[in-house]
């Protein structure tokens, strides 16, 4: 399986359906779909990256 190297941070479009996880500590993954907006985590805006395309 090849690299997965995407990134969004709070606020921006989702740029591709799959597992997303918050970069650094405390973290989480979730399910975002393609156009949705990455969401906060914890109250903060976060940088998150995409783990497993769906």
């Amino acid at each position: 399986m090849a690299e997965v190297a995407a990134t969004a941070r709070t606020g921006q479009t989702c740029p591709e359906s799959g597992v997303w996880e918050v970069v650094g500590t405390p973290s989480t993954t979730a399910p975002i779909a393609k156009n949705n907006t990455m969401p906060p985590y914890a109250g903060k805006a976060v940088t998150w990256k995409l783990i497993q395309k769906a």
